[in-house]
């Protein structure tokens, strides 16, 4: 692709304008002939330099012919070339260069459609090769892509696909490097954007997906419930040799459903009996937890009588 410059436009109008001015001191002093035959020559020098001026920029090359025959590579920089004889059929960039690429509709390897968008990253190495092996190696690059993406995609099964992208754009690489190498072009990379399947597909896969994730919840459900029978067996060996532990056991959860005011628990005489507290030690207890509360209360109560009374006095 040629750049545009300056140069040679600003180069025409400077030998243009010269001979213009000459032409205009020889139309005063000499005649009229010689001052159109000046500004004619101007003219014809000035297109003449300026067609023979190039320049290019640091990242291009320039293949130049002469009469057909391949003459060398040009730039970067300037240069000068023979008008008429020779031409300038290429000004190749050097830089890394990104050519866009898919595959529609294209059959996987277990016959499913797909849509594939991927990007290939390349750079001319060898800008004789590049002009001289092939015709337009942009075009020839964008096609070389494509039908190995095809190539890959029909040899590929559409879960290595999805899951196993890296491997793809390696062997993508291979391909497509293996088929431009004589074209003077390096395959730095190969990468996949985006895999498209049909509609219906995605949505079987995700009932496949729900499906497979219910499975293992109510794996790891069983299991859970594996593990808590084992400790519950176990709790039962250590209970079995051990009442006094089935004891504390057993008062500890009375305790902890009775920490809540609002809470009834009804208890069976055979479990209150064994905890003992349905015997006389027991009725004792709470007896004495009775009356120590009744008499709590008539303190209280006397304390709040002699307060008020005490207040009533001096307000007197």
């Amino acid at each position: 692709m040629k750049s545009s410059n300056a140069l040679p436009v600003l180069i025409f109008v400077l030998i243009f304008g010269c001979g213009i001015a000459a032409s205009y001191l020889l139309f005063d002093s000499v005649s009229r002939t010689a001052s159109y035959w000046t500004v004619g020559g101007s003219f014809l020098a000035a297109l003449l330099i300026a067609a023979s001026v190039k320049v290019a920029n640091q990242w291009e090359r320039v293949v130049m012919l002469r009469l057909g025959k391949f003459q060398g590579l040009k730039g970067p920089g300037l240069f000068f070339i023979i008008p008429v004889l020779d031409t300038l059929p290429y000004w190749i960039d050097l830089r890394v260069i990104t050519t866009s690429f898919k595959a529609e509709k294209t059959l996987t390897k277990d016959t499913v459609p797909v849509d594939v968008d991927a990007v290939l990253f390349w750079q001319v190495i060898e800008p004789v090769k590049t002009a001289l092996e092939v015709e337009d190696y942009r075009n020839a690059i964008s096609w070389a892509s494509q039908t190995a993406l095809r190539d890959v995609i029909g040899k590929t099964l559409l879960s290595q696909m999805l899951e196993g992208r890296e491997h793809l754009d390696d062997e993508l690489q291979r391909i497509i490097g293996n088929r431009i190498a004589s074209w003077g072009i390096r395959v730095l990379s190969v990468e996949i954007r985006d895999v498209l399947i049909p509609q219906g597909l995605q949505s079987a896969m995700s009932m496949q997906a729900q499906a497979e994730r219910e499975r293992q919840a109510r794996v790891i459900l069983g299991d859970s419930e594996r593990q808590i029978a084992q400790k519950f067996e176990e709790a039962a060996r250590v209970y079995s040799d051990n009442p006094t532990a089935l004891h504390l056991r057993a008062m500890n959860m009375l305790y902890e459903g009775l920490k809540n005011n609002a809470t009834l628990i009804i208890v069976p005489s055979t479990a209150v009996e064994s905890m003992q507290l349905g015997t006389v030690a027991g009725l004792a207890a709470i007896q004495k937890t009775i009356a120590d509360g009744a008499g709590k209360t008539g303190e209280e109560r006397g304390s709040r009588q002699a307060q008020q009374s005490g207040g009533e006095g001096i307000k007197g």
